[in-house]
């Protein structure tokens, strides 16, 4: 097998000592070296969808750049797919003309409903894009023991994965409580990857002193969760890359970019996590990010480093990431190194965007009809919550982050039942059990989102996408939980017995097939009519997603009712 292209490699190096034509040179542009921090005006020839040489090339075909700036291809270290409502070839479709040439993506979230198959299903299909797709073995299904999803994942099962050639290594191990206390399911877990032959990534919000120090001892290499500049200085400190998060919900980039420095910057990565389809469309992917770090003063060649050889190199991609001979021809032609715009991409040496537009379009896949949810009735008493004449835990939403506050607050009560509260901004709150049929309901309170009428739902809610529903009254919380249950799954605004907008995601309840245009519109209008209710938040459907994440501090709702995070436990909704 090693031997199995002699030929191909034969013919690169030809091209490389300039005794045959390349196949394709790029003229007049200003390559960006990110080894050396320079920007080298060099032509640059590709041969048999690599790297020949960086100089005086004739090629079969030429392309003038017209002094375009030619960098790597973008490379996305850390996102989960199913957070942009759509299947892998429409994602690509959206990121490659941006830029982005490779995607290391953790297949947790369709995991967590499908299982093994969903992680199959996303490695299938992503096989059918102009970049690549690489996974990391989601180590959470279920993230915790205090919810109910649709599959458990052990060390086994993952194993059996290891043999596909997208896998990398172990995603996120987001049980920092059960790595930090050698729990022996994670920590087999964490053995597919301990030694440095496979990366494992990392997930350890507020996690610092001797906890951090042995739950890095377990095996993670990275972390996405820093939302401040001493948290990241400690993980660095320790020998953890710090992944500088921007994405549709958590924003941490402009904390985090003044830790970054001259001595410690190729420890830093730039990520997404999380993209809703209106920001692909109207921001961008990881163009977007170079945009603003650039903005907020960073070096643009660190920047663009940060989001190519530096998450090659933290992956162990080891032909991509620089313009070096014998790497991919994964490039990107921008305009200029501020607004990042990408005039060209190729992909392994195929042009594969110009001028913003993606020049491969996916093949629509096709869908079966979408069964209903297997929930049983429900009626407006399930939504409703007893008074028994003391505080109550209050989830506090944070603008622009996935952690939350864990308040105690006295509500207003109505015939013994505990009252939404509109004018002070509180909301009742239920996760659905939807994978079993069991009918178990977490009730709670929310205070931020913002709703003064009607209700929000979704069955896109971390990690076990259970049916989560946000409301000021049960009729309209009834009301848009038996929408999403008649269809499958998807997100609703109504208001009473109407409903305003609904997305439908019949992809397990998290993605549509459908291209990011489409989706982005159908996602805005969800947005503009959570407006109408009162929802004063950019996105409140990916704010309400991570109301149900019990691994991010610090209150959370499942389906077996509230989780104080900093605990690890379940507490009750009333405080005695």
């Amino acid at each position: 097998m090693i031997y199995e292209n002699l030929s191909q490699w034969r013919s690169l190096l030809a091209a490389a000592r300039g005794d045959e034509p390349a196949d394709l040179v790029l003229r007049n542009g200003a390559v960006v070296d990110v080894f050396t921090g320079q920007i080298i005006r060099r032509d640059v020839a590709i041969s048999r969808g690599r790297i020949a040489g960086i100089g005086e090339y004739e090629g079969r075909e030429e392309i003038d750049l017209g002094g375009a700036y030619l960098a790597p291809g973008l490379i996305e270290g850390h996102i989960h797919i199913e957070s942009s409502k759509l299947t892998p070839p429409r994602f690509a479709e959206a990121v490659v003309r941006r830029g982005t040439t490779t995607v290391i993506a953790d297949p947790h979230e369709i995991a967590n409903v499908w299982g093994i198959e969903g992680v199959r299903y996303m490695i299938r299909r992503s096989r059918q894009t102009p970049l690549d797709f690489f996974f990391m073995l989601p180590s959470c299904v279920p993230a915790t023991g205090m919810e109910t999803a649709g599959a458990s994942l052990s060390a086994e099962d993952l194993e059996s994965l290891l043999a596909e050639e997208a896998v990398l290594g172990v995603g996120e191990l987001m049980n920092f409580p059960g790595a930090i206390f050698g729990d022996k399911a994670v920590l087999q877990k964490a053995a597919l990857g301990r030694g440095g032959k496979r990366p494992v990534d990392g997930h350890a919000p507020r996690v610092t002193g001797k906890a951090l120090a042995a739950y890095i001892a377990a095996g993670p290499s990275t972390d996405h969760e820093c939302s401040g500049v001493e948290e990241a200085c400690e993980k660095l400190s320790l020998g953890m890359r710090v992944m500088i998060r921007e994405g549709s919900t958590a924003r941490n980039l402009k904390d985090l970019l003044p830790l970054v420095t001259t001595v410690n910057e190729r420890r830093f990565l730039l990520v997404s996590d999380d993209c809703r389809p209106g920001d692909l469309v109207q921001q961008g992917h990881l163009d977007n990010s170079l945009r603003l770090a650039t903005a907020q003063g960073l070096d643009s060649i660190s920047a663009i480093r940060m989001t190519t050889l530096n998450v090659a190199e933290t992956f162990g991609l080891h032909d991509r990431g620089g313009i070096r001979p014998g790497w991919l021809a994964d490039l990107v032609a921008f305009d200029n190194l501020s607004d990042f715009r990408a005039v060209r991409v190729w992909k392994s040496g195929v042009l594969v965007a110009e001028d913003g537009k993606s020049l491969q379009i996916p093949v629509p896949e096709k869908l079966t009809t979408t069964a209903s949810l297997p929930i049983p009735p429900l009626s407006e008493e399930s939504f409703r919550v007893f008074d028994f004449n003391t505080p109550v835990r209050v989830i506090g939403v944070v603008e622009d982050q996935i952690v939350t506050e864990n308040l105690a607050l006295r509500l207003m009560s109505s015939a013994g039942r505990l009252q939404a509260d509109p004018t002070n901004d509180i909301a009742k709150i239920a996760v659905i059990e939807r994978h079993s049929g069991s009918g178990r309901i977490g009730l709670g309170f929310v205070k931020g989102l913002g709703l003064k009428e009607g209700a929000l739902a979704s069955t896109v809610a971390h990690d076990s996408h259970n049916l989560i529903v946000a409301g000021v009254d049960d009729r309209s919380m009834l009301t848009a939980a038996r929408a999403l249950i008649k269809c499958g799954g998807g997100q609703t605004a109504v208001r009473g017995d109407q409903i305003l907008s609904q997305f439908d995601l019949p992809i397990a309840g998290l993605m549509c097939d459908l291209d990011a245009s489409e989706a982005a519109r159908l996602d805005d209008e969800l947005i503009a009519q959570a407006a109408t209710l009162g929802c004063r938040i950019a996105d409140p459907f990916m704010a309400l997603s991570f109301l149900a994440l019990p691994v991010i501090p610090s209150l959370k709702l499942t389906d077996y009712g509230l989780v104080d995070v900093g605990l690890f436990k379940h507490v009750p909704l009333h405080i005695q």
